[in-house]
């Protein structure tokens, strides 16, 4: 990488567009850098910076994309809809602790679910309500972790959607908040040891570069914090400085022997696995030592050690490896791979609890310790089991269970039986049964069959003219599971499909699947997306001026690449919280991570297939979609000025007549924590801004 070059011009931009749909002002440069050989242009790079300029801009790009949803007719409809199928009372499956269980619940409406303790003689009250720790909602529990004798309450909280994290504590018998308090930490629990005496947690120095929205991350390192002493006394148990991208999960063992440290370096799926004796305070020894498939801790029998591996096994298997005799050639299959992706594997009541992906679709199994099949769960429907929730002393488990159109409801396994009976099922404003959700097929650009999940209101006719919502994201191993949404049951109502494709880059098929979307093959993951719209135009579901694409953070990239290579396939493109500019996403927070996943542009081997279909550097002057580009003022994820400079580029390439607009949310980040009206009133502006990019009107009332 070599040589750069800025000089900046007057208040550059194009004036027939601002006149025609009144943007607000973007200055331009002419700055560019040669990257490898390559001139790329980098014309609004200032606008990463974090100064009065940025901000003036922000506000009036925010109150640019206001004014315009605001303008949208009967939008009002669409929140009162939304929000009157949300207010149903919502649990989470409970977990125990002691004597007590905790569990959380919302009674439909509140900003923040709330964390409930339940007593060994049945009483209930609410342990911790996060909607008292803000006005506006919008400090948010991003963990908790339950003392083994269940009288500690160890909790972290976000301000604003940040990914940073302040831990605290709770004595759970009087509610009374404790001293003690832990600062500067970011993807890492706090968790307990046998003892109930202190917790174990990962967590940075304290930025140096001022900016803690957007200064890089390196160096995370283990400490044990002794309750009833200062942050500043905590014991450092591990870090290497010689490996300042490698990031560490912390757990222990269920008898309380081991401290557990799977090993990350960024998002690869693959992980090193380190354990520490806690009997004999012994050093911490790298069991894998080597980065070369995933390893994720199911539990052990003293030293024999099971883990859920993809080792030799792209869909997964279940290995026993004994610590005392690591070597590979002593590791023992339990469960072996089959044709069905593993998802996660517990431990519970000696036997070991098999959740997999059948065509997507959830099913769980039970197994005994040696790998000799026991029995399937029987599940309620077609659509996503997630769980179990149990420990290895119980005799049941908890699971939960829903689908695009039935909502999530809880069920309690018991060994006793052998069979689930409903734990907490949702009382809803509608019915479940007046919905429809089908899988399809369709076949991709190179001959991939790739599943979809098409979900609508029964009676809908196929007369290729059906406002469609077609959502994904495509990478990082995440697959995409049929998951119940409240406001898409409005879109339904509305008369509208909501369309989920499971291309590749997920985990759907297991790791071959995630692996066909990464580095150079990320153009795989595009045409997957660009085949299930073909299809459902081609089965006449719909057609190219009624259907919008949508995609959030990777899925926010994949909507990038959409509006920037086939234009003319959608109605309107919204790439929301987007990883946009794919030449320096590496600069930022924990951008560097995902380096494992797209490759970066300071290789000089990975430079061109990124520049090829980076959103931000292929805008070209032509006519684009209706566009909305979303974004939160304090993601410190994924950046805004991603955001912020495709936009920029979008709205002075735009030729055609249609709106390139923004919505940057304030007080929020890259979606986690984000309160429950704040969420209402997004889906509203999404589901309006589509419905009126198709030329349609919303109607005063939906039902």
């Amino acid at each position: 990488m070599t040589g750069c070059n800025s000089t900046a011009t007057d208040k550059q931009v194009d004036a027939k567009l601002v006149n025609k749909l009144n943007y607000p002002i973007t200055r331009k440069t002419d700055f560019s850098e040669v990257l490898h050989g390559t001139t790329v242009a980098d014309p609004y790079r200032y606008l990463e910076e974090n100064n009065a300029e940025t901000d003036a801009w922000v506000k009036a790009q925010q109150q640019f994309g206001k004014q315009y949803l605001t303008a949208i007719p009967n939008k009002q409809a669409l929140v009162d809809r939304i929000t009157h199928l949300w207010n149903y009372e919502k649990f989470s499956a409970p977990f125990e602790k002691g004597k007590r269980s905790f569990y959380y619940r919302n009674d439909g409406l509140q900003a923040q679910s709330v964390l409930y303790v339940k007593e060994a003689d049945g009483s209930e009250r609410v342990l911790l309500d996060p909607n008292q720790l803000s006005t506006d909602g919008t400090v948010a529990l991003s963990g908790v972790d339950v003392s083994e004798d269940g009288n500690t309450l160890a909790y972290g909280v976000s301000a604003s959607g940040s990914d940073w994290q302040s831990w605290h504590f709770i004595d759970v018998a009087s509610g009374k908040k404790l001293e003690d308090e832990l600062q500067w930490i970011k993807f890492s629990s706090a968790t307990w040891n046998m003892q109930n005496t202190g917790v174990y947690y990962a967590r940075y120095d304290a930025p140096k570069g001022g900016d803690v929205m957007a200064d890089v991350n390196y160096g995370q390192k283990v400490y044990f914090h002794k309750m009833g002493t200062a942050q500043a006394e905590d014991t450092l148990v591990f870090e290497r400085p010689d490996n300042p991208d490698w990031g560490f999960g912390i757990s222990v063992s269920d008898d309380g022997n081991y401290l557990l440290l799977p090993v990350s370096q960024g998002t690869d799926s693959r992980n090193r696995f380190f354990y520490k004796s806690l009997a004999d305070n012994g050093p911490v020894i790298a069991l894998i030592p080597e980065l070369e498939a995933e390893f994720s801790f199911i539990g052990n029998d003293k030293t024999r050690f099971y883990f859920k591996t993809d080792y030799q096994a792209p869909n997964g298997k279940v290995i026993a490896i004994d610590i005392r005799h690591p070597e590979k050639a002593q590791w023992k299959t339990i469960i072996a791979e089959s044709a069905d992706p593993i998802a996660s594997v517990a431990l519970i009541n000696e036997h070991l609890v098999v959740s997999s992906l059948h065509d997507v679709l959830g099913k769980m199994a039970i197994y005994s310790m040696n790998g000799a099949k026991r029995q399937d769960v029987e599940m309620p429907g077609q659509g996503t089991v997630i769980g179990p929730y149990g420990s290895a002393k119980k005799d049941y488990f908890y699971y939960s269970y829903n689908s695009y159109i039935q909502p999530e409801s809880i069920y309690k396994f018991d060994f006793k039986t052998s069979s689930s009976t409903v734990y907490k099922q949702p009382q809803v404003a509608f019915n479940p049964d007046d919905y429809q959700s089908e899988q399809v097929f369709y076949t991709s650009k190179d001959g991939t069959r790739v599943p979809m999940m098409i979900s609508y209101k029964k009676g809908l006719k196929k007369n290729g003219d059906n406002p469609t919502l077609l959502y994904a994201y495509g990478g990082f191993a995440i697959s995409m599971t049929p998951r119940f949404s409240a406001a898409n049951i409005a879109w339904m109502d509305l008369g509208g499909i909501y369309a989920v494709p499971n291309i590749r880059g997920g985990a759907e098929y297991g790791e071959g699947w995630h692996q066909a979307g990464m580095f150079d093959k990320k153009q795989n993951v595009f045409d997957d997306y660009f085949a299930a719209a073909e299809y459902l135009i081609a089965k006449g579901y719909t057609n190219s001026t009624k259907i919008g694409a949508y995609g959030r953070s990777n899925g926010g990239l994949l909507m990038g690449a959409t509006v920037t290579q086939r234009p003319e396939l959608f109605a309107a493109v919204l790439p929301a919280v987007g990883v946009l500019d794919m030449l320096r996403f590496q600069k930022f927070t924990i951008g560097w991570a995902w380096t494992s996943e797209y490759g970066s542009a300071d290789n000089a081997d990975q430079f061109p297939a990124l520049l090829a279909y980076s959103p931000y550097h292929n805008v070209k002057a032509q006519a684009y979609p209706a566009t909305m580009i979303m974004t939160a003022d304090h993601d410190d994820r994924v950046v805004p000025a991603h955001s912020f400079k495709f936009a920029a580029m979008m709205q002075a390439k735009q030729q055609g007549d249609k709106p390139v607009i923004m919505r940057i949310e304030s007080n929020a980040g890259h979606g986690a924590g984000k309160p429950t009206a704040m969420k209402i009133d997004e889906a509203a502006d999404i589901y309006g801004f589509l419905w009126h990019s198709f030329g349609l009107t919303l109607p005063s009332q939906i039902d």
